[in-house]
């Protein structure tokens, strides 16, 4: 009964899946507009454009969610089902609500653009993220934690004070600007500057400006190479970012009907994290680069086909709930919520209606707010809104300011510590730069010889996250080669925390001694450093012999 259940929820995505494949390759696009004529669309198009982004996204990451990060340098392949049936949205909804960081964290962003208006400056929009509720991670946590220290964007993103500023944060939480920014792709890669380096920078600010891009373009074309060859030309040529899917585009041309060809030429050339401190050197890959060529590798070989759009997306492993969130966003807009079959719609308007959890927003809301915002730009760029057609000036793609994070910064080593203290600790290295990989633990109520043995198994990030309104805050001094470089402090508090203990990047390039002191130091608390991740000027070079 069991297997005949399971077989019961999978064979209608087949069905959609095979459909799609005999089918796409009928679509001949109509490519794009050009630069300087109008798109027309009526109200009631526009709308369901907006709705299909919201839908799509939503189904995306709900489709992605048993797989997310379960598959690390690897495909998903076919051999393994992935479900999908009556009422799988409202599970979801009910068993991990914060699987929707995705959707709530855009929604936040709609929201300020509501309350504030769509000229809203980014110091207002970055107060009212670092007073978000909910949980956050990677590039979003390290930039709320910026903030209420002080410092204001784009600084709160910028590499040196965000170890996680190539991470793929705001590429998923940009689809909202894309809504906003129908056809007008300058105008929503402005926003873009204005929401993206709270919390990112270089290639972690492009993977945002590249999805609102696509979101962007999809609204004026159904031809899914002309939507992903022109959101690329939103990004500096040269950038590693751009370079990276511009080889996708390439392999694309090169292997048109193997998809999974072109995502081994990527895992071959790419699946290099450098920054993310959870990613360096580990199979774990949330660099924004990478990611988002996953989207344009589920777009282009999807051939405008939903399903197979979100399914290949979502099989090529990594963040997999996010980047089927963004083809599948995309896709909706392309295609219209209208278009999107039954199988995928029917369980997501079991929630549309509900609030996303810390928020007072819902999926009904956002069609609306974004709507309301789409017209508003419309305006604002010289396209008229009046009567039952919607004139949109459509905008040739024009590259962002070039930026690249970690220059003469390569990773060459990562050693474990595998150590708490209470007092100080001191370790060398030689290089330029390092990072400590740990966080603050409450040893309060926990055996401290468990919490050594769970860290040294799993990594000690479970026991950061786990005291919601701890008030506690440690002040740790940061000495480098016997002087006094920063003072830092270590929030308990989930919402507060501070990601890493301790970084710097830059430093000359040599032998270094770092010693921290805690200065208010606890025994119900604990500081615990999991490993140490080395920087140099120079790449590695293998220390084995060459005949």
């Amino acid at each position: 009964m069991k297997h005949t259940i399971r077989n019961f929820f999978v064979m209608p995505l087949l069905a959609l899946l095979l459909a799609g494949m005999m089918t796409s390759c009928d679509k001949t696009g109509s490519s794009g507009p050009v630069a300087g004529t109008s798109v027309k669309l009526s109200h009631e198009q526009l709308k369901d454009k907006i709705k299909g982004g919201w839908a799509g996204q939503t189904i995306g990451v709900v489709y992605g969610a048993p797989v997310e990060f379960k598959y690390q340098g690897s495909t998903i392949d076919e051999y393994q089902l992935i479900p999908w049936h009556e009422h799988y949205v409202k599970y979801w909804w009910e068993k991990k609500p914060g699987l929707f960081d995705d959707i709530y964290t855009d929604l936040n962003f709609v929201n300020v653009f509501e309350k504030y208006g769509l000229e809203v400056s980014t110091d207002t929009i970055a107060a009212y993220w670092a007073n978000t509720a909910y949980h956050l991670a990677h590039a979003n946590q390290a930039s709320r934690y910026n903030i209420l220290r002080g410092l204001k964007p784009p600084q709160t993103g910028h590499w040196l004070n965000n170890p996680h500023a190539d991470d793929l944060d705001f590429q998923i939480e940009a689809d909202f600007i894309g809504l906003m920014a129908p056809g007008m792709v300058n105008h929503a890669t402005e926003i873009a500057d204005r929401v993206g380096h709270i919390m990112n920078s270089g290639d972690g600010w492009y993977g945002g400006v590249f999805v609102s891009a696509l979101y962007s373009l999809a609204f004026v074309s159904d031809d899914v190479e002309f939507i992903v060859g022109e959101a690329v030309k939103t990004i500096p040529e040269g950038t590693k970012f751009h370079d990276c899917v511009a080889d996708v585009i390439k392999w694309h041309k090169q292997y048109p009907d193997d998809w999974k060809a072109t995502w081994f030429e990527l895992q071959k050339k790419w699946n290099k994290d450098v920054g993310c401190p959870k990613g360096v050197y580990l199979s774990f890959n949330i660099d924004a680069k990478i990611n988002s060529a996953y989207v344009a590798i589920g777009l282009l070989y999807g051939k405008g086909d939903f399903s197979r759009s979100v399914d290949i997306a979502t099989r090529c492993g990594q963040d997999a709930d996010c980047n089927a969130a963004t083809a599948g966003g995309v896709l909706g807009v392309m295609l219209g919520y209208d278009a999107i079959p039954e199988f995928w719609l029917n369980p997501l308007k079991e929630v549309e209606t509900l609030n996303f959890e810390s928020t007072e927003m819902s999926l009904s809301k956002a069609y609306e707010m974004s709507y309301r915002h789409a017209l508003g730009i419309v305006q604002l760029a010289g396209g008229k809104t009046e009567g039952e057609t919607v004139e949109i000036p459509y905008e040739n793609p024009v590259a962002v300011a070039f930026e690249q994070n970690f220059v003469n910064c390569h990773p060459i080593a990562r050693e474990k510590i595998d150590r708490s203290f209470m007092d100080e600790i001191t370790f060398n290295f030689t290089g330029n730069g390092y990072i400590l990989y740990g966080n603050m633990v409450k040893r309060a109520k926990v055996d401290p010889d468990y919490i050594d043995r769970i860290s040294k198994r799993l990594g000690s990030e479970v026991f950061g996250l786990a005291e919601l309104e701890d008030p506690y805050v440690a002040e740790v001094e940061v000495y480098i080669d016997g002087e006094l470089d920063e003072t830092v402090y270590l929030p308990m508090k989930n919402t507060s925390r501070r990601l890493e203990p301790a970084w710097k990047y830059q430093l000359p390039e040599g032998k270094h001694e770092v010693r921290l002191k805690w200065v208010n130091n606890t025994p119900d608390y604990e500081i615990r450093i999991n490993d140490l991740i080395v920087y140099s000027e120079n790449p590695p070079i293998s220390p084995l012999p060459v005949n």
